[in-house]
């Protein structure tokens, strides 16, 4: 069985593995110890920076820092940091292209028990319309650590969403390389094209096993950058399968679903089928049972891509 670990555990420890090589600062919102940014505070207290439960005030806070020249990650959940904090990341951050990372955690349906409130379904969406914000998804916490340390050494602001449930560890291969905006085929296949992002991305990989018992050969892409997004590899798989499946823990509004969507109509138009939340708050329960619940589970997705094999002319 794969090791698993949550996406933002990777995060707070790789702000203390590269705090000796770059220089950048951390604030956080009064959540240190569930976004893991109290990794950093202990390791560096002098570069650490609680801004309390005022996450507005906080992105203004690293805009400012900003300024001065050094590069700052904003911290809390995805529902505060996108959500209640959007005026000041639009604004403040976004609008003069500031060197500010935020570090989103908790996003999607697997907060859990924390209820709809807490589970942000939304924030890809939000973020996507902001111009000049990079917006990366990582698959598990090796894919986690690359895209912090991309973040440091590309200017511009990030939304870096991180997870608060244990997922797989995949990318633990020794031919593995994250590189910013290109999606990674990380399973060949000409029947159907699986793109996924976050968690899902290894969902998709036993929805390709399950399919294969069918002799359907899937595709699967990792998507870990949703914007800018990777038109070429996307556009390539298009043409090669014919059709699409999209699959991410978020609404299926706006997210990696709208951005694959648009990208295709553009170049090589195919049927695409979404799975996603179907634009529908969530719940609070168990991981496994909102999975299930909501349609995130590898049967959905080998489903789905029957479905869009049917839709081929």
């Amino acid at each position: 069985m794969a090791e698993k670990l949550a996406t933002r555990e990777a995060y707070g420890a790789a702000l203390v593995e590269l705090a000796d090589k770059y220089d950048f600062v951390v604030l956080d919102a009064d959540l240190a110890e569930a976004t893991k940014t109290i990794k950093f505070k202990k390791a560096c207290p002098e570069r650490f920076f609680d801004c309390g439960i005022a996450e507005g005030n906080m992105m203004s806070v690293a805009a400012g820092i900003a300024t001065t020249g050094k590069t700052v990650f904003a911290s809390s959940f995805a529902m505060f940091a996108a959500g209640r904090a959007f005026e000041q990341v639009r604004n403040s951050i976004g609008y003069p292209h500031l060197n500010v990372k935020i570090g989103a955690t908790h996003a999607g349906i697997t907060v859990g028990e924390d209820g709809a409130t807490h589970q942000c379904n939304e924030d890809i969406a939000l973020m996507r319309t902001i111009p000049g914000m990079t917006i990366v998804n990582p698959s598990d916490a090796i894919e986690a650590k690359a895209a912090v340390e991309a973040a440091l050494t590309t200017n511009g602001p990030f939304y870096l969403r991180f997870g608060r449930f244990a997922v797989p560890i995949i990318n633990d291969t020794p031919d593995y390389k994250f590189e910013l905006g290109k999606g990674v085929c990380v399973a060949d296949g000409k029947d159907v094209t699986i793109v996924a992002t976050g968690l899902m991305v290894s969902m998709a990989l036993e929805a390709r096993d399950l399919l294969a018992k069918k002799k359907i050969r899937a595709r699967v892409i990792n998507m870990h950058t949703i914007k800018p997004i990777d038109k070429e590899i996307l556009a390539q798989a298009a043409a090669e399968t014919g059709a699409i499946v999209t699959a991410e823990e978020h609404n299926i509004i706006g997210g990696l679903g709208a951005a694959v969507t648009e990208a295709i109509c553009e170049s090589c138009p195919v049927p695409v089928i979404r799975v996603g939340m179907n634009d529908t708050y969530g719940h609070s329960g168990t991981v496994p049972a909102l999975l299930e619940a909501y349609g995130l589970t590898p049967e959905k997705i080998a489903e789905a891509a029957k479905k869009a094999i049917s839709m081929k002319k």
